[in-house]
């Protein structure tokens, strides 16, 4: 079963990877307007799976891994929100495409990055003392 966990968190990483370019390069071609925001809901539950499944090490995120990731998902977060603002994003040519992949990157990783931060906390503050009570978390 948690081989078949770990396959399913690697699939929807990628796919949430890959469509929230998809609809990043789409909206920004304003071929579509998500006016109320379905896609943006989509790309927050996906993300929100992966972290669930990461922060019980069944997903595709590894303990290793979450140091790099959360780092990642906090730059790619932080541009993602302050991408509108920039001057940049006045330019006609490729700037709504990297406005849009980058927030729709952000909505995407936002949610697996608070899970695994909460995850990150808990691991560098609880003691042996704690873990008697607790059960362990794998890793």
């Amino acid at each position: 079963m948690e081989e078949v966990l770990k396959k399913i968190g690697s699939w929807l990483f990628l796919i949430g990877i890959l469509v929230s370019v998809l609809i990043g390069l789409i909206v920004g071609a304003n071929w579509y307007a998500d006016p109320n925001s379905y896609m943006a809901a989509l790309l927050a539950a996906l993300g929100f799976v992966v972290g669930l499944l990461s922060f019980f090490a069944m997903g595709s995120i590894t303990h290793e891994k979450v140091p790099t990731f959360l780092i990642a998902a906090l730059t790619l977060v932080g541009i993602g929100a302050l991408s509108s603002t920039w001057t940049f994003g006045t330019y006609e040519g490729l700037a709504p495409y990297f406005l849009n992949i980058t927030q729709y990157l952000a909505i995407f990783a936002a949610p697996a990055a608070g899970l695994l931060a909460i995850r990150a906390i808990w691991d560098a503050g609880k003691t042996e003392e704690i873990e008697k009570v607790i059960p362990k978390i794998p890793k």
